[in-house]
């Protein structure tokens, strides 16, 4: 009888000879935000001395109706949950003026990226996007064996005209994101209508609005409309930004009848729990929580990139709930700032390696680390 050691080396061995495909093989998997436990017992420091500026959540956390409906949902977790999410997606019908047989739910809005993904690529096709766009772009391209087209951002952002040139006689695939994470990059109305009028038919174009409801007064737009005019458009959006429900996973996707019924050909079933489908219809209807952290990220946005201007940082223009600031020596200053319990995002895996993004927070938050900022900045310079 084989030992467990033996038998563990055995079972490793024979993983090594899983027939994967090259591309799969590739992947580098995606890396989140640092959480606050990790660090603290990294480095020793209080977890309640730690501000989490790292992954775009929002500082106000969820609603409390959301939270007591999660709470209540919790006594029903040994049944199934509605896997058609009717009546989360009868409130969004609503709230949306679209069809219900125009809406797809999604394990956050990534799972409808992946969606889109699954439904469009493969070996010998291509997808679109622009540099410095979400990494989740590049591994949904990569995970299907298809070939990406990146063309260079212009000025931090989606260069449109560029884009468009770029496609192919394979392209099956284009994702845009607006606002742009990590570069909180906005396109305008009038380039985002032109660039949708001009793709081929038979190319899908996914608009991912993660973070459309915090677009400062006056750059909102209508990408409904486009919507009813492009079959081939699907609009992302998610719970879990302005609704505060990062961990509980609930995005969802609008388009026309038939791209939603072939998303939902290949959509898991349960794929939204029934805990988080309650939080996100009860989030929904809490207008004054949406008002109140709309008003909060704005003042503190505005914060932000008030102060470090003023410290003679280069700041790119801010559209979500984040902000992206061009450090120098990027690394180490992030590494200082953990040190001083402080987790912001480096981005040198999308091509920024100067930069970190700093996500809004509370205004304690926000001046804390605005505080730890100057002698980061210098130990690094001293390192």
């Amino acid at each position: 009888m084989k030992s467990l050691g033996a038998a563990s080396a055995a079972a490793e061995a024979a993983g090594a000879q899983v027939n994967a495909p090259h591309y799969v093989r590739a992947i580098a998997p995606y890396q989140g935000g640092r959480p606050i436990e990790e660090v603290a017992l990294e480095l020793g420091l209080d977890p309640g001395s730690i501000v989490k500026l790292a992954s775009n959540e929002n500082p106000l956390g969820m609603p409390a109706g959301a939270r007591e409906a999660a709470a209540a949902a919790l006594a029903d977790v040994g049944r199934y949950p509605d896997g058609n999410a009717s009546a989360l997606k009868s409130a969004l019908s609503q709230r949306l003026n679209v069809p219900l047989s125009w809406l797809t739910l999604g394990n956050g809005s990534n799972d409808i990226l992946e969606l889109a993904a699954s439904l469009m690529l493969a070996p010998g096709a291509s997808c679109v996007y622009s540099q410095h766009a979400f990494a989740v772009y590049a591994l949904a391209t990569q995970a299907r064996g298809a070939r990406p087209i990146e063309p260079p951002a212009r000025e931090l952002g989606h260069d449109l005209a560029a884009m468009r040139a770029a496609i192919a006689a394979d392209t099956r695939l284009i994702y845009i994101a607006n606002p742009n994470n990590p570069t909180g990059t906005l396109l305008s109305p009038d380039e985002l209508q032109d660039f949708l009028d001009a793709v081929p038919p038979q190319v899908v174009v996914v608009l991912d609005e993660a973070y459309n409801e915090y677009l400062p007064a006056g750059a909102c737009y209508d990408s409904l409309a486009w919507v009813r005019r492009h079959p081939n458009l699907i609009v992302a959006r998610t719970f879990s930004k302005v609704y505060g429900l990062a961990g509980l996973r609930v995005g969802y996707a609008i388009a026309q009848q038939e791209m939603t019924d072939l998303l939902n050909r290949i959509r898991h079933p349960f794929n939204v729990n029934s805990v988080a489908q309650a939080a996100a219809l009860a989030a929904l209807a809490d207008v004054e929580f949406v008002r109140r952290s709309v008003e909060l990220n704005e003042l503190g946005r505005e914060q932000l990139c008030r102060s470090m201007s003023a410290m003679g940082l280069q700041v790119a223009p801010a559209n979500g709930n984040f902000v992206l600031v061009r450090v120098g020596p990027a690394a180490a200053v992030y590494q200082q700032l953990l040190k001083r319990g402080v987790i912001v995002r480096p981005v040198a895996s999308y091509g920024l390696p100067h930069w970190l993004r700093v996500t809004v927070g509370l205004p304690e938050e926000n001046a804390r680390f605005l505080r730890e900022l100057p002698a980061a900045l210098a130990g690094a310079a001293d390192a």
